[in-house]
């Protein structure tokens, strides 16, 4: 039978069903050399159990709740009150008492308790649940205690452990609560201990908060308290607060907010020394863990206390690497437009094709730059690079490079003896453009060769199955990375981006205009990523004349996978259809986060193109495509023609002139180019997947996974074992599904070092207007607008002139760009595709603007100044 009760030295990490989260962690705690914890025990999940196992009435309640969704406020708050009452109505059984009554005589009935909740799900690895269920101090006497311990097997059914539990995902009938008893102690501080600092995530640093009297206050946010850092056994900083509450405990039970006399009230709660000793003890329960702590402390008469120790769950994974030395970490996430987690698969994949030396945390992909870094030669040319596609990565790396002993440099004597970076790259970029042929032939050419090459392995993967297939795919990615990395290809991506730039410095050096080269690439030939999203208007034209078909797209809803064959019953149906498989077989290879295979493609779910189709119905008139792409070129062309005039006026005008024509050119037969060899990319990685689902098939009918998507949870390599040996452990899948669940909720920094420290890059911008929110101008022009804040594409319902705010956008977005006005993402730079895109639209657009979707409401009327990189709420 299992026990009702058990004290603290009776509980290990075995028994966490049975004391919850919090319980095990005392128990746990308690085993520590030199951490000391108030002796208590816990009244077990059994118990809890034993309360709820027959009641009828709460078996309905927890039927009606298990249905309701978080929105339903109301309902939640009457049906959860109901579930309280219930419980705390209902007496605790004899022999259940008994077991405490013993207890409580073993530590001294006579002392006071503190009454504390713990649930099964709660400080756990990756979900704290902290403040979920109720706390009760300094509790005397049995029959006080046995109420209380009511009371918090009642307080999992507070509305806000309900809606948290809804949030993610917890089932309320597999959640169970333990009660702690613990010796009330009466300090005269107390706080919270991080042993890794919580703002930055170092994990090298300690924060300590600390304040008068019992922790409660702290934590319940009724006082400011004094906060030390702390790095390798040296208080480093410290702020003394004003401290005027404090709460203490009464004699006669309870507790109390008490005054602190204005002498006390900017005195340092701890002592150097003492911080010290508390952040010794506090890396000892780090190092028996084997995780960062979140703490909670109480000081008595120079002695430490630790009522609580649970994992911090908001820390952002560090890099895997097993090397010693300091590192920094660059996510690629930011650079690719993707900043959600890889599937196993996806990642897998896209680390075979390549060559960067990568490093997976998260989820996510980051590149070690420690070695481009540690040279002042190479470290202005990484740090210049990367600043062109991100300011905020650039002014994170600078705020590293200036550290005094961070990285070790190898350097001897090269800062003096190299040119400038932005010199010796302007010689070598106007040479190389120079010598450049300009001839718009090369790019048919580069397209045709790739357009060959994927078909040769749509035709060959046809033929592979079993291990032959993973060897086959192993050898095209080789053939893939020749194409990404041919020179000929680079070299055309190269002359556009530095056109562009020898284009935007001239015309402001000699013509006062700002970034000209955004007007200028308006309407360029050859970009398969603007085109993709001016097809979608001539799919609306082939729709817009029927009535029965444009009501029944209004009426799909997004599982409705059947619906193209549906068409065909109405009038102009087969039209509709055949204008959308068109279009799918040129670009249903798309979708947001293209780079992992795992993600569904277009082809795979086409009802992501209806609201979009939808959108371009109602907001354009037929034969938009063409005056869209005639708009913009007849825009580049006046542009061109204007800049030239006025340069021929100046002192040197006509040599002015002409390298400026030449260098127009460049940007016009090249820039279209640069979004090519990734739908390249995107068309291959699709082959492989179809592949790779038929294996997947053949996996599923020989019982040897559940359905075809958990191969996602696999890397490539071992996919290719389980398809040998037709044999998998699956709870590597549980394991990996759940580690996802967890990805998903965490935020990747676009700057982490090896000790975990997140660098945050800021803006160095003056003279702008009160209130507005900074980022990087990537295509100018000053627009306003309705802000529309959309995170997920199937819920773009645009009406014409909307400004588009988003976390970030890949080519799948682009089919929306038609029906804005103006663009801003949370993620991107100068040279990322909505950035191109925007460009090439002409629309106004400011990117890397952190926490634009939460800064900036749906529905407020906004401006955004593409010029200068800001925007303003009106």
């Amino acid at each position: 039978m299992k026990p009702y009760v058990l004290e603290f030295r009776e509980i290990d990490k075995t028994r966490q069903m049975l004391v919850g989260g919090k319980g095990m962690n005392l128990g746990e705690c308690s085993r520590i050399e030199g951490t000391l914890v108030p002796e208590g025990f816990c009244v077990t999940t059994e118990a809890y159990k034993r309360v709820i196992g027959e009641n009828v009435e709460l078996h309905q309640l927890l039927d009606q709740l298990a249905v309701l969704k978080v929105e339903e406020r109301e309902r939640i708050s009457e049906v959860s009150r109901k579930i309280r009452e219930l419980i705390e109505g209902t007496g605790i059984e004899k022999g259940i008492e008994e077991e405490i009554d013993r207890c409580l005589s073993t530590f001294g009935a006579e002392h006071a308790y503190a009454v504390r909740s713990s649930a099964t799900a709660e400080d756990l690895p990756f979900a704290s649940f902290a403040g979920q269920q109720d706390t009760y101090l300094n509790i005397k006497g049995k029959d006080t205690i046995l109420q209380h311990i009511s009371k918090c097997w009642a307080s999992l059914f507070t509305d806000r452990a309900v809606i948290y539990r809804m949030k993610n995902e917890f089932d309320h009938r597999k959640v169970y609560l333990s009660v702690v008893i613990q010796r009330m102690i009466f300090p005269q501080a107390s706080g919270i201990l991080f042993t890794a600092d919580p703002v930055t995530s170092n994990r090298k640093m300690l924060s300590i908060d600390a304040s008068f009297g019992l922790g409660e206050a702290l934590v319940s946010g009724l006082v400011s308290a004094d906060c030390y850092k702390v790095q390798e056994e040296e208080v480093v900083d410290k702020m003394i607060a004003t401290k005027k509450l404090a709460i203490y405990a009464l004699k006669e039970g309870g507790t109390e907010t008490q005054q602190i006399e204005p002498g006390q009230q900017k005195t340092q709660t701890l002592t150097d020394r003492q911080i010290l000793q508390l952040a010794k003890i506090g890396r000892q329960i780090e190092a028996y863990f084997g995780c960062p702590q979140d703490i909670e402390w109480c000081l008595v008469d120079d002695t430490f206390y630790i009522v609580q120790s649970r994992p911090i769950t908001t820390l952002y994974p560090i890099p895997e690497t097993n090397v010693q030395e300091n590192h920094v970490y660059v996510s690629v996430g930011h650079q690719q437009m993707m900043t959600d987690p890889m599937k196993p698969l996806g990642m897998s994949l896209f680390l075979l094709t390549t060559p960067a030396p990568m490093r997976k945390a998260g989820g996510r992909l980051f590149v070690d730059v420690t070695p481009m870094l540690a040279s002042p030669v190479s470290r202005r040319n990484i740090v210049d690079t990367l600043g062109q596609s991100d300011p905020l990565i650039k002014d994170a790396l600078m705020t590293i490079a200036e550290r005094e002993g961070f990285i070790r440099s190898i350097s001897n004597g090269e800062e003096e003896k190299a040119p400038s970076h932005s010199e010796s790259n302007r010689d070598t970029s106007e040479s190389f453009l120079e010598k450049m042929e300009n001839d718009p032939t090369i790019v048919h050419e580069l397209i045709k060769s790739s357009q060959t090459s994927i078909e040769e392995l749509k035709q060959n993967i046809q033929t592979k199955s079993g291990p032959e297939l993973f060897r086959f795919i192993l050898e095209d990615i080789q053939q893939l990375k020749k194409v990404l990395f041919d020179p000929q290809s680079l070299e055309v991506i190269r002359a556009a981006m530095d056109a562009s730039s020898w284009i935007n410095e001239k015309m402001n050096e000699w013509l006062g205009e700002k970034n000209v080269a955004d007007t200028l690439s308006q309407s360029v030939p050859n970009n398969i990523t603007s085109e993709m999203g001016l097809a979608l208007l001539d799919v609306a034209d082939v729709i817009r004349p029927y009535p029965e078909v444009v009501d029944y797209l209004h009426h799909v809803k997004e599982e409705d996978d059947d619906f193209l064959n549906e068409l065909i019953k109405f009038d102009g149906g087969k039209e509709a259809q055949a204008a959308i498989y068109e279009y799918l077989n040129k670009y249903g290879m798309r979708c947001v986060g293209e780079i992992d295979i795992t993600k569904t493609r277009w082809s795979e779910k086409p009802t992501t193109l209806v609201p979009m189709i939808l959108s371009n119905i109602k907001n354009f008139e037929p034969n938009a495509s063409n005056q869209i792409f005639d708009q913009g070129r007849q825009k580049a062309l006046r542009k061109e023609q204007e800049l030239l005039d006025r340069l021929k006026q100046l002192p040197d005008g006509e040599q002015k002139a002409k390298k400026t024509k030449r260098m127009i050119s460049l940007i016009r037969n090249f820039i279209g180019y640069r979004e090519y060899p990734k739908y390249g990319m995107i068309n291959r990685y699709f082959l492989y997947k179809q592949a790779l689902l038929k294996e997947a098939e053949q996996l599923v009918q020989a019982n040897v996974i559940h359905e075809k998507e958990d191969i996602y949870y696999l890397t490539f390599e071992e996919l290719h074992e389980v398809v040998r040996t037709n044999k998998l452990d699956y709870q590597i899948n549980s394991k990996r599904k759940d580690e996802h669940k967890l990805y998903e909720k965490l935020t990747p920094p676009r700057v982490i070092t090896s000790d975990g420290e997140i660098i945050t890059g800021q803006y160095k911008r003056e003279n702008l207007p009160a209130g507005a929110i900074v980022g990087l101008p990537v295509s100018s022009g000053v627009i306003e607008g309705r802000a529309r804040v959309i995170l997920n594409m199937k819920d773009a319902d645009l009406e014409d002139g909307d400004i588009l705010i988003t976390a970030f956008t890949d080519p799948s977005w682009t089919p929306l760009f038609v029906s804005i006005k103006g663009l801003v993402t949370e993620v991107g730079g100068l040279m990322t595709h909505g950035a191109v895109i925007a460009r090439e639209y002409g629309l106004p657009a400011v990117v890397g603007v952190e926490n634009a979707t939460k800064l900036i409401k749906d529905g407020q009327r906004i401006r955004v100044n593409g010029t200068e990189g800001y925007i303003e709420i009106l």
